[in-house]
């Protein structure tokens, strides 16, 4: 009887690897496995009824379930806050500056997690505050993964909450959301945001979008310090720096290289 379980936790767990690359039907799923149909279907049936594969009612097709995001999502925030810790000591080993993580909260970014180095002059603490997106580094980290429709769809009242009618920043930034758009059409293509002395005077910062098993942008590393200790000679190391910092993280979600 175990070995017969162990057989069917097999069964399960291949047929779920082949819909990883991808919807099939019955016999597609038997094929790629060289299994019988009727053993292939009965796993499919169990797999269906927990959630962990749908069938398309149209195509008959069978692909990956709700459940199993939702396994991964809960694996992917757990491995999130682990690895975040080592990754960002290891930043501030490396270039002596504070380094944050950031995630999206409505149309704000908030820090959740910030590792220091010994010394004098800092910026300000960060955890637990809302910083507006259009004007900081993570802020616009974490919007690389949206598209137009949503972006305008977050800040689009943010856009008319200014006695101006403008997003927050100073003249260094993008202050309407045409000019942010294009702004995240370059930062997407590059990979990273460079944010100098847009939110505050004196004050420059570089962040990287971190991505989830899905490929979605689910946290931002950044790097921030004043002007005078980051000038523009100085910005290429520290980019190089957090846009792989951010890569090892995506990796440890499982996300894509």
């Amino acid at each position: 009887m175990a070995a017969e379980s162990l057989s069917s936790v097999q069964r399960a767990l291949d047929v779920l690897r082949v819909l990883g690359s991808g919807p099939q039907g019955v016999q597609g799923v038997a094929s790629a496995l060289g299994r019988e149909k009727t053993q292939v279907s009965r796993t499919l049936k169990v797999l269906a009824e927990a959630g962990f594969v749908e069938r398309d009612p149209s195509s008959l097709e069978y692909r990956i379930g709700w459940q199993v995001f939702a396994l991964a999502g809960a694996a992917g925030g757990e491995r999130l806050r682990q690895e975040a810790p080592g990754v960002l000591r290891q930043l501030v080993q490396s270039l002596r500056e504070p380094a944050y993580l950031t995630v999206l909260s409505g149309a704000s970014a908030v820090t959740v997690l910030t590792e220091r180095p010994v010394r004098g002059l800092q910026a300000h603490e960060w955890i637990g505050r809302a910083t507006p997106v259009n004007c900081t580094s993570s802020g616009r980290a974490l919007l690389l993964g949206l598209g137009e429709d949503e972006v305008r769809g977050l800040l689009g009242d943010a856009a008319q909450a200014g006695s101006d009618g403008r997003l927050p920043g100073t003249e260094h930034a993008p202050r309407t959301l045409p000019a942010l758009l294009e702004r995240l059409s370059a930062e997407r293509a590059a990979g990273y945001v460079l944010a100098a002395e847009e939110y505050e005077p004196g004050l420059v910062a570089v962040a990287a979008p971190v991505r989830d098993h899905r490929g979605t942008v689910t946290a931002a590393l950044n790097v921030s310090a004043p002007v005078f200790r980051l000038p523009p000679e100085a910005v290429p190391g520290v980019i190089d720096e957090v846009t792989g910092a951010a890569r090892h993280l995506t990796a440890a979600l499982g996300g894509p290289a």
